[in-house]
């Protein structure tokens, strides 16, 4: 059973930064991918950054491009989204997702099949 965990959200300035985890457990497939979503209240749920679990290319929305950067461990199966240089508008619930029918990078929300139960970043200007 694949069980995705988020951590790391919280309350920040405008302009300070806030690293989110996610702890994947029971991803035993050969090939898949991993991306990091967000949802504002009353809004969509939109992508924010990809990456390919065996080879570590990314792809990142372009709002966030250049401020936030994803990682992955193996080691400890855990994704990373390192985020800087927040605005408010970044202000969301934060989601990891696995996309585990494929190693192409993902920005779609629903292709992914597994969720995390999301993370609050709430950022204050």
């Amino acid at each position: 059973q694949v069980r995705l965990v988020e951590s790391g959200g919280g309350l920040v300035q405008a302009g300070g930064s806030l690293r989110l985890s996610c702890a994947a457990s029971g991803l035993t497939f050969s090939r898949f991918v991993m991306g990091w979503f967000r949802q504002a209240p009353g809004k969509e749920r939109d992508f924010v950054a990809t990456i390919n679990w065996n080879y570590g290319s990314t792809y990142y929305a372009d709002s966030v491009k250049g401020r936030f950067t994803i990682s992955k461990d193996n080691a400890k199966n855990t994704v990373y989204l390192q985020m800087d240089s927040l605005k408010p508008e970044d202000t969301a619930v934060y989601y990891c997702a696995a996309d585990t029918t494929t190693f192409i990078l993902n920005t779609r929300p629903r292709e992914y099949d597994y969720w995390g139960q999301g993370t609050q970043v709430t950022v204050s200007s």
